[in-house]
């Protein structure tokens, strides 16, 4: 199921562009598919950084509500909940993309197995209508004239470390995926003022403090920002050139997408924050409304009960 819904798919979008490149260049093939992805993504990236702007813009109300609590933790915590559903804010939606991303990358890893060491299998993985194409035919024929290079002298089937030496161009690159995922994540956390940094959290725990959830959240947000970056930098450098290459471009086109939307086009991202706030509002308005009204028809239903009951007592005793 899997290799028929995304490994296939993935498969042939490339080998249709690989086809396109005057010469073959897996490189380039890599990249252009790598751009076609972000734009695919693009309506779901401009709903994610609407939840990034919408927290941004409910930061002085967290404020306020860590104020008023003055230390109830529970209190503290149903009220941010509450300030969330009224704002329109899903924790989920933050990971949609990476939910997305994430079986692209699986089947991506899977296609290089194919052009490097099952090449035999590249027509069982070709649509027909692909087969017919002159490229694709010469591979068919004959695997090795597939090109694995980029620019003719970056092996992309390659680690940044095989063959007892170290490929200085696909290190650097696992360092620039390294840079951007950290410049990625920069530009979508929440603008605050000074935080706590997670020793001070336990410190202040080991005397006896409780520190607040959103002091909480803030320090291993903080602390995820820092060592997500070194972890992708060590699982590029053992992971395919071609890998490395997709999740540089990838994050690449992600900051230009994000510095575009939460800067360039601030004012509207400001009113789509604003319609979504007024939307919640409205219906939690209508809700207490609907449940106004039936309150009443209810105490009315009773009062009207009571008022014939009393009619009938004062019959009875006449």
């Amino acid at each position: 199921m899997f290799e028929t819904l995304i490994v296939q798919p993935i498969f042939n979008i490339l080998m249709f562009i690989y086809s396109l490149i005057p010469g073959g260049d897996f490189g380039i093939t890599l990249i252009i598919f790598t751009i076609l992805i972000r734009f695919a993504l693009y309506p779901l990236v401009k709903k994610q950084l609407h939840q990034t702007k919408l927290m941004r813009k409910i930061q002085p109300e967290l404020a306020r509500i860590k104020e008023s609590a003055k230390g109830d933790k529970q209190l503290e915590a149903m009220q941010m909940m509450e300030l969330y559903k009224r704002s329109g804010i899903s924790p989920f939606r933050s990971i949609l993309i990476l939910l997305i991303q994430l079986p692209i990358f699986i089947g991506l890893y899977q296609v290089i197995q194919i052009v490097t060491m099952h090449r035999d299998k590249i027509a069982h993985y070709s649509y027909n209508f692909l087969e017919q194409l002159q490229p694709i035919k010469s591979i068919i024929e004959n695997p090795d004239s597939f090109n694995q290079k980029m620019l003719g002298f970056i092996d992309l089937t390659k680690t940044a470390f095989s063959d007892g030496r170290i490929n200085m161009v696909l290190l650097v690159l696992a360092l620039i995926s390294a840079l951007t995922q950290y410049i990625m994540s920069k530009q979508t956390m929440p603008t605050t003022g000074p935080k706590k940094k997670l020793r001070d959290i336990f410190s202040e725990a080991s005397e006896g403090k409780q520190s607040s959830q959103a002091d909480m959240n803030a320090a291993v947000t903080n602390g995820m920002l820092k060592f997500m970056p070194i972890m992708m930098f060590f699982i590029m450098v053992g992971l395919p050139g071609a890998l490395a290459l997709y999740y540089t471009i990838s994050n690449l086109v992600a900051v230009a997408q994000q510095h575009y939307l939460l800067n360039k086009d601030e004012e509207e991202m400001e009113d789509l924050a604003e319609e979504v706030i007024e939307k919640k509002q409205q219906k939690v308005a209508t809700s207490a409304k609907a449940k106004a009204r039936a309150k009443g028809a209810t105490e009315a239903h009773i009062t009207r009960i009571k008022a014939s009951d009393s009619r009938s007592k004062k019959e009875k005793r006449s």
